[in-house]
């Protein structure tokens, strides 16, 4: 008899050709992922890509023009919200505010109709987990931003969704909260072993917190990979330049397998061949010394901390390359000053014309 188990290895979440339009715009072009269990999962891109649509879709609230959506081998694409055993948490928080913080948590539970001892059980497991218990009997006008995005995560996860949804969690909040309170979810996403995945345009926060992440564009996916992947080994120019700061050189790559612009020539390890362009991070080019690299004239310096960041001008780039140096290097750059730099061959990227 064949086992039709689940495998412990399989996704829980099979998104299959999912598409979606609004009249003659396509939003989602028929996209197709696989979420994994436990998984912190980022959608990624700029305004108007479609990652937002494709999350509603997941949740339900919007109903796909075609494809699949499979939780844990089952089709739900036609399921209404209420029947998926997905949570949407919004940007907004959408909390009750005559209710406490308590009640919040159990309200979700008590539409359920879950027994009193089991929904108090849930409530003071939750607010445990989330450092909420001295809290419980406050209401949301009492609570600071972060306060009232780790009760908006509680009353989500208070239900045990399979999978918890997250469109743009933490937009309401300042760069330091913003900060302190993306380890916070990567803590509790681990503590509850739930898969999560986020939407979100801030490329740092989903570096910070996410296993994988899907970059989209125009309602498709161009890349999915951990974030080491996606930054390091970018699939084409938009995603590398997307993620982080990349700095681009057009030229050509010769038939002995060299990159060569207007005095710049770079052995290099590539299939591609004719006019291309040239990837490199501002912190895989270094400032060497006259004779072994390329002749350049710092034009701007912006300080960041523990390190600072050159503009530098060099022929064979029409704008200034980002040039990442130690903060404490011995001979300060200002500008104005010409400097040489090398290009690392083994940490650049090619893209074909």
């Amino acid at each position: 008899m064949t086992d039709t188990r689940l495998s412990h290895d399989a996704p829980i979440l099979a998104i299959d050709g999912l598409h979606k339009s609004f009249g003659p715009v396509t939003a989602v072009d028929h996209v197709s992922l696989d979420i994994r269990r436990n998984e912190f999962f980022a959608l990624l891109g700029p305004s108007g890509c479609g990652k937002t649509t494709l999350l509603r879709m997941l949740a339900g609230f919007e109903t796909p023009s075609g494809g699949r959506i499979l939780l844990e081998g089952k089709d739900i694409s036609a399921l209404p919200p209420e029947k998926r055993p997905l949570n949407l948490m919004f940007q907004s928080y959408a909390l009750f505010p005559h209710m406490t913080v308590a009640r919040n948590l159990a309200y979700g539970l008590e539409m359920d109709r879950l027994p009193k001892a089991e929904i108090a059980r849930r409530v003071e497991e939750i607010m445990a987990v989330t450092d909420l218990g001295q809290f419980a009997a406050r209401k949301p006008d009492q609570l600071s931003g972060g306060q009232k995005q780790r009760v908006a995560l509680a009353r989500a996860l208070v239900k045990r969704p399979k999978v918890l949804l997250l469109d743009e969690p933490l937009g309401a909040l300042d760069k330091k909260l913003r900060e302190r309170m993306q380890l916070e979810l990567k803590r509790l996403q681990h503590e509850v072993g739930i898969t999560f995945i986020i939407v979100t345009h801030d490329q740092e926060e989903a570096l910070v917190m996410a296993d994988r992440m899907a970059i989209l564009k125009d309602g498709q996916l161009l890349q999915c990979g951990s974030p080491e992947e996606v930054y390091e080994r970018p699939a084409d120019r938009f995603v590398a330049n997307f993620i982080g700061v990349m700095n681009f050189i057009d030229g050509v790559v010769a038939s002995d397998g060299s990159f060569n612009a207007v005095g710049l020539n770079l052995a290099v390890s590539t299939e591609i061949h004719g006019i291309a362009t040239l990837a490199v991070r501002p912190e895989n080019i270094r400032v060497t010394t006259a004779g072994a690299g390329i002749e350049g004239r710092v034009v701007d310096m912006a300080y960041h901390g523990l390190d600072r960041v050159l503009h530098v001008r060099i022929a064979a780039s029409e704008t200034p390359l980002q040039v990442r140096v130690p903060a404490n290097a011995a001979v300060p750059h200002t500008a104005g000053d010409t400097i040489y730099i090398a290009i690392d061959p083994d940490r650049i990227r090619l893209f074909k014309a």
